[in-house]
């Protein structure tokens, strides 16, 4: 263990988790998270991005891109962690940065709408805009690598379920980084490590599926997408702490794909807080978890050719 996890353990603990238990109002929680995430960059990275507006028939949903793809050239599309109610593609302006440059691809941040304001299944609906969108630009699937952390973990995974449901084209990989994957609170580390989850307060759970769901089933594999089918789907790499509460949704995900026959690699970590690959700037340990992401993506991109026009 890093000095640097030493100090951020005990800051996480001792105020990041307390703050997470107390928050009860949205807005409240986005502003400490914003902050949060601006101290951890060390500054406004997103100032650099392009912004974008991504076009859909009734809706549209603006993003930033670490630069403007060009040609054939690999894209990241990178959904945002927050729990569907707070983050924002400048929170996680840093990490898709630091992602591009490690793995040579072009990163696009959606900003999908967030409960309580827009409950389920908005941000899915989002998600979906946001795939067709490229499509429509004439960016081919075997491009794209998905990607997202927890919330926005889920949501790339619940994209490629749909994808694979409706027997459309999919990426070449998706990674995910301790990804929140059942809404219906099945998995046993949310009571095994409930003590030990340096970051995320099991107690604030229930509450917090209310804000998305409003109602919604909790078992819809657009929310959840533990229970969604993933015939044909591409590779997958999961990233997750051995001591947080969303490991086993990490571990029971992996093991939901591999009944499909999907290429799965989850690797389990130590004792890091949820999300350590957001703090890059600071760890160690993040900066190596990247890498092996980086690579992931650098290798789906050589093994899958481009194919030919997508039929839609």
């Amino acid at each position: 263990m890093s000095w640097q996890l030493k100090v951020l353990r005990v800051f996480l603990r001792r105020v990041a988790k307390r703050g997470l238990r107390r928050y009860a109002d949205s807005v409240v929680a986005r502003r400490w998270f914003d902050r949060g995430a601006l101290l951890n960059a060390r500054g406004r990275p997103d100032r650099s991005f392009i912004a974008d507006r991504l076009m859909g028939p009734d809706r549209n949903v603006d993003a930033l891109w670490t630069a403007a793809p060009q040609g054939d050239d690999p894209i990241v599309l990178y959904f945002h962690g927050g729990g569907y109610i707070m983050g924002s593609p400048r929170t996680h302006a840093a990490l898709a940065r630091y992602i591009g440059r490690k793995s040579e691809a072009v990163v696009c941040l959606p900003a999908y709408r967030l409960a309580p304001e827009h409950p389920f299944p908005a941000a899915f609906e989002d998600a979906v805009l946001v795939w067709e969108a490229l499509m429509a630009r004439g960016i081919h699937p075997s491009q794209i690598v998905l990607g997202g952390d927890s919330a926005g973990g889920g949501l790339a995974l619940a994209l490629l379920g749909h994808l694979c449901a409706h027997d459309r084209p999919r990426p070449a990989g998706l990674f995910a980084f301790s990804p929140f994957t059942d809404l219906t609170y099945q998995s046993p580390s949310l009571v095994e490590n409930a003590g030990r989850d340096i970051l995320l307060p099991p107690q604030r759970l229930q509450r917090l599926s209310q804000r998305i769901l409003q109602g919604g089933d909790p078992a819809d594999p657009r929310i959840s997408p533990f229970f969604a089918s993933f015939h044909g789907a591409p590779p997958v790499f999961i990233q997750a702490a051995r001591t947080e509460i969303l490991r086993d949704d990490a571990l029971r995900m992996a093991d939901r794909l591999r009944a499909f026959d999907v290429d799965v690699r989850c690797d389990i970590w130590g004792n890091l807080p949820h999300v350590w690959q957001f703090f890059h700037g600071w760890l160690p340990e993040a900066r190596a978890a990247l890498r092996e992401v980086a690579g992931f993506i650098r290798a789906r991109r050589q093994s899958v050719p481009l194919e030919g026009p997508i039929s839609r």
